[in-house]
């Protein structure tokens, strides 16, 4: 019997130049050819085909390796075989975990047919790994040389990203220039207009769920006919939300102005990104043609920094209304200095202050070290979303204990056993009729199937229940991301963010606080 194997092809940026060159033997479909001639030829029998488009050889979270991976682990294959060791990884890491590690330790050969690459030749395993380490070097070298090139098109203001602002297309001439789209353009110019008249950013996205306009994710999904996808967001997501509303209000493209290097890859072997200071963005003015008048939106920018600065810290008390004692749970008074000197300083409990220290304690604390511990929290709470090894891992239905699960991959395998069985519970049938089997016997196969047919349909209720609370659990961390983000580098508190992050906070005797946000990432529970 031959040997099963599995073949794997990958193409991505780093072979668009060689393409362009007219080299087509890094192309998927040359690859698919050369591997499944270099099978036949050597009497191995495929059993499963593998492919990754676009897809940079650095990371394995590559959908079809990842697939590959895990069939690998199921024993559906003994051999994998792909173009070269670089179309397996380009990273020395994964090359150790996977080739010897994780493949060997799982009975699975590697063969990379045009450089010679074969995990049974113990003594191949130092040039796999020099390999490895220039295949790395390689990409190194290229990811230097496509951030100059970025750069450079940057200064020129010339558009980069993979999808368009809501209100805008790529010009069909030219692709890094933007266009306005009519009828998205028209629901940026009526959310400025809303705004202007008085409404709110939450007031402004209600209005447009209730008039059934598309977010911009669904409209470029939907309408546009664009594959894309935004990781924040669930497939359910429909409404319009704040976040939404805030984003564009301050988007400075729709004035015909190019904003670029808001982020920065921290490494070219690392999808993580770190957010870039305001003084590195790159600002092109007039590249394209503008949704909104200059006037208006600076507007828009005036009007959000009023209404940040509606209250004062001191004056008028931003914490109004959200501090509590921690002992008696009455909310915190506003405490004075003694006359002859400054006049509002902090915060005291309403008990003490009106009944006296047989019924509570002070628990006294001063304005500006309140201020001080509060703004410190926020940033440290909006800092861990940079820290998060890759944002969008969480949504493959990351569980609380980081374990990752595909549910519907799960769900599909057990409905396909349950049609399996309903084939044998119609073959034991005919089989009966045919007078092949007794009686007795149906009737017992026919037992069996059912009960497992039962305990299928309990593993899928089951699954679907944890699928929906890993679903709650990414619309959670989502509510929080988009919380705090955009106060990552905020040196100063208003009443605004206040009342948008916390719900109250209790003073400790001590002069301790803790801070209850309205938002949390359920994954640090």
């Amino acid at each position: 019997m031959n040997e099963t194997a599995a073949l794997y092809l990958r193409l991505s940026k780093e072979d668009i130049d060689k393409l362009n060159e007219g080299d087509e033997s890094a192309s998927i479909q040359n690859q698919r050819l050369l591997l499944s001639e270099y099978a036949a030829g050597h009497g191995f029998s495929v059993t499963a085909i593998y492919s990754d488009d676009d897809e940079s050889g650095l990371y394995d979270s590559r959908p079809g390796f990842e697939k590959m991976i895990e069939d690998a682990k199921m024993g559906k294959f003994k051999v994998i075989i792909a173009k070269t060791q670089a179309r397996f990884s380009r990273n020395m890491e994964h090359i150790e975990k996977y080739l010897h590690h994780d493949l060997p330790l799982l009975g699975v050969r590697f063969i990379g047919v045009v450089d010679n690459t074969d995990t049974n030749d113990k003594g191949g395993k130092k040039a796999r790994q020099v390999n490895g380490l220039v295949n790395e070097w390689y990409c190194e070298d290229l990811s230097a040389n496509i951030r100059s090139v970025f750069a450079a098109k940057q200064m020129k203001g010339q558009f980069l990203g993979s999808s368009c602002p809501y209100g805008y297309l790529k010009d069909p001439m030219d692709h890094n220039h933007l266009v306005i789209d009519d009828y998205a353009a028209s629901i940026v110019q009526r959310i400025f207009a809303l705004y202007l008249q008085g409404y709110g950013k939450a007031k402004i996205g209600s209005i447009l769920s209730g008039d059934r306009i598309l977010i911009p994710t669904l409209y470029k999904q939907q309408i546009l006919g664009i594959n894309y996808k935004n990781s924040k967001l669930l497939n359910t997501t429909t409404a319009w939300s704040y976040q939404t509303v805030h984003t564009i209000l301050n988007n400075q493209v729709y004035i015909g102005d190019m904003v670029q290097n808001k982020c920065q890859k921290i490494s070219y072997k690392d999808k993580k990104k770190k957010a870039m200071p305001k003084d590195q963005w790159i600002i092109k003015r007039g590249t394209h043609e503008p949704i909104i008048d200059t006037d208006t939106f600076y507007t828009a920018q005036r009007m959000q920094k009023i209404r940040r600065r509606s209250v004062s810290a001191y004056e008028n008390g931003i914490f109004s209304g959200m501090l509590f004692c921690a002992d008696c749970k009455k909310t915190m008074g506003r405490n004075y200095a003694r006359r002859g000197e400054k006049g509002f300083i902090g915060y005291i409990c309403k008990t003490y202050k009106t009944a006296g220290k047989k019924f509570c304690s002070s628990h006294a604390i001063r304005a500006d070290m309140l201020e001080a511990a509060v703004l410190q929290s926020i940033k440290s709470e909006a800092r861990k979303i940079l820290q998060e090894s890759d944002i969008d891992e969480l949504k493959r239905f990351k569980i609380k204990n980081g374990k990752e699960i595909d549910f519907q991959h799960q769900i599909d395998v057990l409905v396909q056993e349950s049609e399996k069985i309903e084939k044998y519970k119609k073959g034991a049938f005919e089989n009966q009729q045919d007078g092949l089997i007794p009686m007795n016997d149906y009737i017992a196969y026919l037992k069996d199937y059912n009960a497992r047919q039962k305990d299928i349909q309990l593993e899928i209720q089951a699954l679907q229940q944890q699928r929906e609370k890993a679903e709650a659990l990414n619309a959670q961390h989502d509510e929080w991301e988009d919380a705090f983000k955009n106060y990552i580098d905020i040196d100063k508190l208003d009443r605004n963010i206040v009342v948008e992050l916390i719900d109250h906070i209790d003073v400790h005797e001590n002069g301790v606080i803790e801070i209850h946000y309205k938002f949390e990432n359920p994954y640090e529970r």
